[in-house]
């Protein structure tokens, strides 16, 4: 941000929490005409400072040639592992880790500014992607003689074994970045110093030869189940994702979003919530989604007149709900099958009714925030028509549809993410402008090329991510950590007399724990160390497997917007030219729903289909919407007009209250909100009888 655009931004009226009444009102359009337009350059530029994902080498000529065809050809493969040529699960994850290794050191270089000159990859890097790769090929070729081994390990099997983890590493850093690196090192150091550390996390220790060859030849390291995960699941809905984007269901979700809710008031603000929930069919990244759809919806935001800071938040907030939200969720959401053996379906029906509260929280808070400073919807000329759009694009849906439908059916996720590329590519065909196999009305291939080349790179960082969250895993099952961690917060928590308070204790204790590890760290990353570690704990309070790990998933999701280091938040604001830290906390308040939804889980389960029936599930969306846009109302200080301090209470405490779901709490609750919003009525008329 440059000195002059500093001295703007600390001019503005901050939107940060919801100001008291009396607060001057920011005139619409103020922020937008004295600064440049966020071009698409601007936006990668930024994000490659923010995150490392994003900081790819470029190419072109020959070179790019070379790498595209590097990608399509892993992609293939993965296709071809997928479906008909089934290989042993040992050949198949250590090959994928391999294609890893060798495309990041091919697209990531080791600083920033290494990305600038364009075809240059130092001697190192490639000596690194190839020695990188050839660890990982070797147990690929010799699998069967290693597993016949029984554990013994020669010289050489170490050697590959250190060499290619500590590759790894440098992978990690290069694709990910340092927060996940500086999680896996403390764990392993926890292997190897356990016999220095005393009291009830102390154990044995493990020699160096021990830990490297578990970890690297064994399926609970690096070849574990998140590996597995993303090579199969994670691979293909990607993959899928990809060639939704060339067929432009992209901008139909924010064409169709503009054309649902832009003629409300604050419409810009209410399309971003609209377009990041169709959006996060095609992203299962909340910093992806952000860029995605920030790139259109950020701009128009500020140019209707919302705050710099809270047009990035309404975005961040929203695209990162984008991976709670059924029928495809975040990455995260496949490794919760795996690791609890509960049916995709099943966890992704039990995700609905908490997403949905989700959303109509920021839509609430963002209704309130235009009301309350008075802003207007988008001009006419600027709103499609909706039926030209479904005519248009409309059929492309019917791909993410046919995901629901297979599902429900009963085929495995990988498999209805396979038929649905088959329907997306067919689908595709009925229009000129969305057809795979026509560019500027010539028949083509390149956008199926496109498409199979964007699943590779796409696979990367994720893939990544899991494999280096497999090494967490294997060293919690080498030392029992997870049993030895959740004995020793259940035994704090027993200090504690009554059972209701204990519960609340240790879930505010993970909710911490989650939001902490998982700053920086990739969703598919935190979701596995909360897993292993956190989400152990709260079934030993009894708490159902399901309730467990939907709780950790959702805070470790929150990470993505909560400061100091909410990626989402970061790249948003990095969108918007505002500032990160107050984009984080406005997106903090925007998505409070997030941050009571999970305590609803543990204490009335039937928000997640357990045991519920329909009089349930009818009560439940109701009290939870009322009791949602009652706590939204509170933090933006607006209802149906500016509130005080009293009146926000009172919202606050109806809201809360009514998010329970306890017969009594909810008369209560209504009778709070209810009676707020008569006597906020009253007020209204009374105040027109003065005017007139």
């Amino acid at each position: 941000m440059t000195e002059h655009e500093d001295k703007n931004f600390e001019q503005e009226q901050p939107a940060d929490i919801a100001a008291n009444p009396g607060e001057p009102e920011m005139q619409s359009g103020e922020l937008l005409g004295e600064e440049e337009a966020v071009t698409k350059e601007d936006v990668q530029r930024m994000m490659a400072q923010i995150d490392r994902n994003a900081n790819t080498r470029h190419y072109s000529g020959v070179p790019k040639l070379i790498l595209r065809w590097l990608c399509v050809a892993f992609t293939v493969y993965m296709l071809l592992l997928n479906t008909v040529w089934l290989l042993p699960p040992q050949i198949h994850r250590a090959s994928f880790v391999a294609f890893l290794v060798l495309l990041t050191f091919l697209l990531y270089p080791a600083r920033k500014k290494n990305n600038v000159r364009v075809n240059y990859v130092p001697w190192y890097d490639l000596i690194l992607a190839v020695v990188g790769m050839a660890c990982f090929l070797y147990y690929a070729f010799n699998f069967r003689t290693i597993v016949g081994q029984m554990a013994t390990f020669t010289q050489l099997d170490f050697i590959v074994a250190v060499v290619g983890i500590l590759i790894l590493f440098y992978a990690c850093y290069r694709v990910v970045g340092m927060p996940l690196l500086v999680v896996v090192a403390v764990f392993l150091a926890y292997a190897y110093f356990g016999r220095w550390i005393p009291g009830t996390f102390g154990h044995a220790g493990y020699r160096v030869e021990r830990i490297f060859t578990f970890l690297f030849y064994t399926t609970e390291g690096v070849l574990g189940t998140p590996t597995s995960v993303a090579a199969s699941f994670l691979f293909v809905f990607l993959l899928f994702g990809a060639f939704l984007e060339k067929t432009g269901i992209g901008a139909f979700f924010i064409d169709i979003s503009n054309a649902v809710a832009g003629r409300a008031t604050g419409g810009p603000a209410k399309v971003v919530v609209v377009a990041s929930a169709l959006y996060s069919t095609v992203s299962g990244s909340s910093v992806a989604n952000t860029v995605a759809s920030g790139t259109f919806t950020i701009p128009m935001m500020k140019r209707l007149g919302y705050n710099r800071n809270f047009a990035g938040a309404v975005e961040a907030a929203a695209s990162t709900g984008g991976q709670l939200m059924p029928p495809i969720m975040g990455a995260a959401a496949f490794l919760m099958a795996e690791i609890t053996g509960i049916p995709y379906v099943q966890i992704a029906l039990a995700a609905l009714i908490p997403a949905i509260l989700y959303f109509v929280c920021i839509f609430a808070s963002v209704h309130f925030e235009a009301k309350r400073i008075g802003l207007r919807a988008m001009p006419e000329e600027e709103i499609p028509k909706a039926k030209p759009l479904l005519l248009q694009k409309g059929h492309l849906f019917l791909a993410v549809l046919a995901i629901v439908v297979f599902l429900a059916l009963g085929f495995t996720p990988a498999r209805s993410a396979l038929i649905a590329i088959g329907v997306a590519i067919f689908l595709s065909l009925f229009r000129r402008d969305t057809n795979l196999f026509l560019k500027d009305g010539r028949l083509t291939f390149s956008k199926l090329i496109d498409a199979l080349e964007t699943g590779a790179r796409n696979t990367v960082g994720v893939g990544m991510a899991c494999a280096m969250a497999g090494l967490i895993i294997g060293v919690v099952v080498l030392t029992g950590l997870g049993l030895t961690f959740a004995n020793a917060m259940v035994a704090m928590a027993n200090v504690i007399g009554n059972e209701t308070l204990r519960l609340i204790a240790v879930l505010f204790f993970c909710m911490v724990a989650s939001l902490v590890l998982g700053l920086g760290v990739p969703t598919t990353a935190k979701y596995v160390i909360m897993a292993t570690v956190t989400a152990p704990i709260l079934i030993r309070m009894d708490v159902p497997i399901l309730v467990a790990h939907m709780f950790v998933f959702y805070f470790g999701t929150d990470a993505d917007i909560t400061p100091p280091a909410g990626l989402a938040s970061y790249a948003a604001s990095a969108i918007s030219r505002g500032s990160p830290l107050r984009t984080s906390v406005i997106a903090m308040r925007l998505a409070a729903a997030a941050y009571i939804i999970p305590y609803l889980f543990v204490f009335n389960p039937q928000i997640l289909f357990i045991d519920a029936t329909a009089m349930d599930i009818i009560v439940i969306v109701i009290t939870g919407t009322i009791g949602i846009i009652g706590v939204a109302s509170a933090l933006s200080a607006y209802l149906l007009r500016r509130m005080g301090w009293p009146e926000r209470i009172v919202a606050l405490a109806g809201g809360v209250i009514l998010c329970s779901h306890v017969l009594i709490a909810n008369v209560i609750g209504i009778a709070l909100i209810g009676g707020l919003i008569l006597f906020q009525i009253a007020r209204n008329k009374r105040d027109k009888l003065t005017v007139a």
